[in-house]
């Protein structure tokens, strides 16, 4: 978390904002002290369709075969 001063984050309050959006954490301080923190706001997750998902589940091609197989095959096809 990175700490500045609040006559610096008035002074560059877009980029601030800019960092706390990606997911950076700011503390503001005043006179060395903690007195706020700007952090992004929680978005809010959407919520999933289960008939829609098994429908897309059942829509999907069985496979033929099984997971190991498959990762084996991969590593062993980086090998050579």
């Amino acid at each position: 978390m990175d700490a500045i001063s609040l006559a610096e984050a008035k002074a560059h309050l877009s980029e601030l904002v800019d960092q706390a959006e990606a997911g950076a954490s700011i503390e503001i301080t005043r006179r060395g002290k903690p007195v706020a923190r700007l952090t992004a706001v929680a978005k809010p997750r959407k919520a999933i369709d289960a008939a829609r998902l098994a429908a897309l589940t059942a829509s999907m091609p069985p496979q033929t075969e099984n997971a190991a197989s498959l990762v084996r095959a991969m590593r062993d096809g980086d090998r050579y």
